[in-house]
Order: C-alpha cells, then structure tokens, then sequence
C-alpha cells in the first residue's frame, strides 16, 4: 500500500455517512480488461496453444495466479504458474506503454472527489509493478493510498484487499462506497461489507442488495456515491 492517509476527522463530510471511495482499476478506471485477454493470447499463441474465447469470462477480472493457473490447466502448456505469471506481466506492461485510455467518466470522477476532499484508495488485483505503471496516468495525487493484489494475502475475491484500504483509510467498510466492473470484485467488495456500485464490462452483473449496476461512470457522481449511503444514516 502506498501514499498518505488522511486525519480520521477529515472523513466523513458534514450531513454524509459516505467516509471513503475504493476504486478498481483495469475495466472500472482504465480501459484494459481486453488489454488482459489480448496479451493472454498472445503469450500462450508463443507457447504453442489457442485459447478459448469462452475462457475469457472466466480469466477476466481475477487474480493473476487463478487466470494463469486456469490457463496453463486448460491448455496444458508446459510452464510453471511464476514464470508464466512474468511473462503476461511484462506482456501487459509492453501494451501500456503504447495505449493506456481511460474509461469514460473516470477523470471526472476522480478530480470531482479530489475536489470534495474525499478520501479514495485504488484497489487492485494487479500486482504492485503493473499498478505503479497506471497510477502515472490516472493522477497519484487522486489516491490516499493503492492495494494490489500481490500485497495482501488473498486478493479478490475475497474481501482483503477491501478490508485493507479502509483500515489504512480510518474508514468502516459499511461507509465505503467501491466501484467494480466484474463480479469478481463485486464479489470481494460485498464481502466486507461494503456498498457496491458495479458498471460491467465484460461479463453481466445483476443488480441486489446495497448493489446498484450502472451502464457507465458517467451516472457515478459525489451525490450519486453519499445517496447510496442514505439507508445507513
């Protein structure tokens, strides 16, 4: 986890219950979940091996080591799951650097809440190298702190990394508002407790209890975020 963490007193706005914002990354802020699939083709195409186009909903919006150890299951490539896991890493970051475009609606939300003082971790199952690529571009100075998924014991789907950013925020993650785009993250999110905005990208998500699906960021505003919250005054 990196960067700053404000005062616990600076968290909660005047009149709101909202006392965080935990963002995704790749498909909620950044347009890259297909970056993922294109660079997990390519990787196991040098290896000998075609994937599935059906794989791809099962790999997409995961932890590093269950997409890779699907894939070399599935595949039956011989390669162990580290060196496999180097290889889409250093893939991937080769495909950022030429094209790294931002979701719609992204940067507005993101300087809305910078502006509002509203304390926003970025929360990731890319590891720290990939993370540390893209927070350049989406503005460092927009995150109290980041958690990839290499930093915390289990990554998502389970609710740690989440646990982990309010903690290092002073925030309870009943007042945390997360914004994911699979339901992997979904998941993980709702797990800890947390108030879940999902906006799709790759896979449906259906709408449930203290989650709202949403068609883009667009329609995710600072009034959007603190009503969500109004049931838990």
């Amino acid at each position: 986890m990196t960067s700053t963490v404000p005062a616990l007193g600076t968290l909660t706005a005047e009149g709101s219950a909202l006392q965080a914002v935990l963002l995704d990354m790749d498909g909620t802020l950044v347009d890259t979940e297909g970056f993922w699939w294109d660079v997990e083709v390519e990787v196991f195409k040098a290896l000998g091996h075609t994937l599935d186009d059906a794989w791809r909903h099962v790999v997409v919006g995961g932890p590093m080591t269950r997409s890779a150890g699907f894939l070399i299951e599935a595949t039956g490539a011989d390669i162990g799951l580290d060196e496999l896991t180097v290889l889409l890493n250093d893939a991937f970051e080769s495909r950022i650097d030429h094209s790294l475009p931002l979701m719609p609606g992204a940067a507005r939300l993101l300087a809305e809440l910078a502006e509002h003082e509203i304390p926003t971790a970025l929360v990731s199952a890319s590891h720290r190298r990939i993370i540390d690529r893209v927070l350049p571009v989406l503005g460092p100075e927009h995150f109290a702190l980041s958690v990839a998924g290499d930093e915390v014991p289990r990554t998502k789907p389970h609710p740690d990394p989440y646990l982990a950013a309010a903690a290092g925020l002073g925030a309870d993650p009943v007042r945390c508002a997360v914004v994911e785009d699979t339901v992997t993250g979904v998941t993980a999110a709702e797990a800890a407790g947390c108030q879940v905005v999902a906006v799709p990208s790759v896979g449906p998500i259906t709408p449930a209890a203290r989650r709202t699906v949403v068609p883009s960021l667009d329609v995710v505003t600072l009034p959007f975020l603190r009503g969500l919250m109004t049931d838990l005054r």
